[in-house]
């Protein structure tokens, strides 16, 4: 017999093949018909293939043996999807004379379409033998095609089952480039990075020419930036490929410190020194302080660049036992079109000025807010300007 190569009869054979309950679906069809061969046979416009054979007759098929399909009624099966079962064909007013019983010798043929749930064709669940047989017609007849349905609902759960494993392989693919994606950045990126950091720090203690501390700073500067345009991307790959940012809860009593240590620093980056800030804290909250401190960093930085210098920018804190809320107020404006993307990653505004950062800082201080079991909304008009509210469920520690 001539090795079978066609890579989807070999699939068809195969996924025949996974389903246990065939070898006993066959040896019930052999024991309801008294046939010595039962078979799947996988039928197309072209081949009859067997993908599963139960042979005590000799017959010499096994899954990958293929018939000429013009020798068989299971072609005429698939054309019709009709069933054809008989006992005797000698005596068969149709069958004495058809070419299958008598090119392959038989006498007694059951044989019944299996389809797909979905009502493709699949090929024949059938039974031959070259003695006459005594069944009962209706009765095989029946019996067999219940046993079919039960096969082409096998086949519907096997392309179910290897769907589902192609999708989870595919899964630990994007995981593993997940994986890969962070690692470049934490340290195939940083460790130059923070060489680079080092190099400019020495540089600074040995040289003492002011053009030469002016470029170290620049230098400096330029690493700072780079690191900061790192620690967003890693936190959008964790976000976004990871299943959230990470966070690490602890009781602090010196949020309200951490925070206003924010507004210095932002205030120092962005040449804002109109940062209005009131806050009304008690002593202790569950959080991770430095993610909160990167929240109000994103925005803060993101009020600095779209509102005027012309009005101030206020930053309310307020701390009930119930809730922590925090505000970010400018008179910046919004338009209606971009707020349903306000919150989505690389969302920045067009603009013919270019303007520093990845698009990243608010759709990762709305990630930080979700960690924390919190909310991120912002309401915006060119009346009332942007106001961005943070707020947060007080938590406690398990």
């Amino acid at each position: 017999m001539q090795k079978l190569t066609d890579p989807h009869l070999l699939d068809d054979i195969a996924e025949i093949g996974r389903i246990q309950a065939v070898p006993r679906i066959l040896e019930t069809v052999a024991h309801i018909t008294g046939s010595r061969f039962t078979a799947i046979a996988r039928v197309t416009q072209t081949t009859w293939t067997a993908c599963a054979t139960f042979d005590t007759l000799g017959f010499g098929l096994v899954p990958g043996g293929q018939l000429v399909l013009e020798t068989t009624i299971c072609d005429e099966i698939r054309q019709s999807a009709t069933s054809v079962v008989f006992a005797h064909a000698s005596k068969h007013p149709v069958y004495a004379t058809h070419h299958t019983p008598r090119i392959y010798g038989l006498e007694s043929y059951a044989s019944v379409p299996i389809h797909r749930p979905d009502g493709s064709f699949f090929g024949t669940l059938c039974a031959i033998d070259s003695a006459p047989a005594s069944f009962d017609v209706a009765h095989v007849q029946r019996s067999m095609e219940l046993l079919a349905d039960l096969v082409g609902s096998y086949l519907d759960k096997e392309d179910r089952l290897e769907r589902a494993e192609t999708a989870l392989s595919d899964a630990h693919r994007v995981a593993d480039l997940r994986d890969q994606f962070i690692a470049v950045l934490g340290h195939d990126l940083r460790s130059p990075l923070q060489a680079i950091s080092i190099a400019a720090d020495s540089l600074a203690c040995e040289l003492n020419a002011e053009g030469q501390q002016r470029m170290l700073a620049h230098i400096a500067s330029g690493v700072a930036r780079m690191d900061g345009l790192i620690n967003d991307v890693l936190d959008f790959a964790r976000g976004r490929l990871g299943g959230g940012i990470p966070i690490a809860l602890q009781l602090t009593s010196t949020l309200e410190e951490d925070l206003k240590k924010v507004v210095e620093e932002v205030a120092i980056a962005t040449g804002r020194q109109d940062i209005k800030v009131r806050m009304q804290m008690d002593d202790n909250v569950v959080c991770d302080p430095s993610r909160l401190a990167q929240l109000l960093a994103n925005l803060l930085t993101n009020a600095a660049e779209h509102g005027a210098r012309s009005s101030p920018i206020a930053l309310i804190v307020n701390a009930t036992p119930e809730m922590l809320t925090l505000e970010v107020h400018n008179d910046g404006h919004i338009p209606s079109e971009r707020m349903a993307a306000i919150f989505s990653p690389f969302s920045r505004e067009k603009s013919e000025q270019p303007r520093p950062g990845l698009g990243l800082g608010i759709y990762i201080a709305s990630e930080i807010a979700r960690a924390h079991g919190g909310t991120l909304e912002v309401q915006s008009s060119a009346a009332t300007g942007t106001l961005f509210t943070f707020k947060m469920p007080r938590l406690e520690l398990a």
